[in-house]
């Protein structure tokens, strides 16, 4: 699959990596000089430093019938701008634009966005379903609830810091999808270790929701 990542920090990082491994053809265009350059070392990739709003950016990058292009700025509209350039004169056959704004989903959609995502309006749809859980920042319910996503920050005084994955007995049906660590995005294996400040994205079934809680919030001393 031919993908185009333009601009974005750590969420660029992320998507790069995941499919990076699997052999998908990446072209990645980042205006910010500084963070070009992380990601193109990080990554071993090359990344091209312009302004993806631009058609002649995107002709040189070669994006012509590309299968997605995703936009990661912070500026709605340029991200619109990309997309709409990408779709309309490039052929890109699929366009996901990241917005800011939450009442500018819908618009962006009916203006022929394919995807468009915002955290505020995901948490406004799922704040209107379910309870906060006080420890976990974000929760998004997957294939009819079947599947819960999480986001947990660790303390220093957690009982699962300082510790190798493969050394903490998860509840069962529980899974650490990925680890942010600033500037770093983590896909943790067993000798991957928790670290304080680490926030941890966690995969777990609904029914096992409660278990992960009390079991990520556990004090050291908790355990005497």
């Amino acid at each position: 699959m031919k993908m185009v990542i333009v601009n974005g920090r750590h969420e660029s990082d992320f998507i790069i990596k995941k499919f990076k491994k699997d052999k998908h053809h990446l072209i990645v265009i980042n205006k910010d000089k500084d963070f070009a350059e992380y990601t193109s070392n990080n990554n071993q990739i090359p990344v091209l430093c312009e302004d993806a709003s631009k058609a002649y950016t995107l002709s040189d990058a070669g994006v012509e019938d590309a299968d997605v292009l995703i936009a990661l700025s912070g500026d709605d509209i340029e991200n619109y701008v990309t997309c709409i350039t990408a779709k309309k004169i490039f052929n890109v056959k699929r366009v996901v634009s990241l917005v800011q704004n939450p009442k500018r989903v819908d618009l962006f959609k009916q203006l022929g966005i394919d995807s468009v995502i915002c955290s505020t309006y995901l948490l406004g749809e799922s704040i209107k379903n379910e309870s906060i859980i006080e420890t976990f920042t974000k929760k998004l319910s997957l294939e009819n609830d079947k599947i819960m996503v999480a986001e947990a920050l660790i303390g220093d005084d957690y009982n699962i810091a300082n510790k190798q994955i493969k050394d903490i007995t998860f509840p069962p049906a529980v899974n650490i999808s990925c680890i942010y660590r600033e500037p770093e995005v983590i896909i943790p294996n067993g000798s991957s270790t928790i670290k304080p400040g680490d926030k941890l994205i966690i995969v777990s079934s609904p029914e096992n929701q409660e278990t992960i809680i009390n079991f990520i919030n556990k004090k050291v001393d908790e355990n005497e």
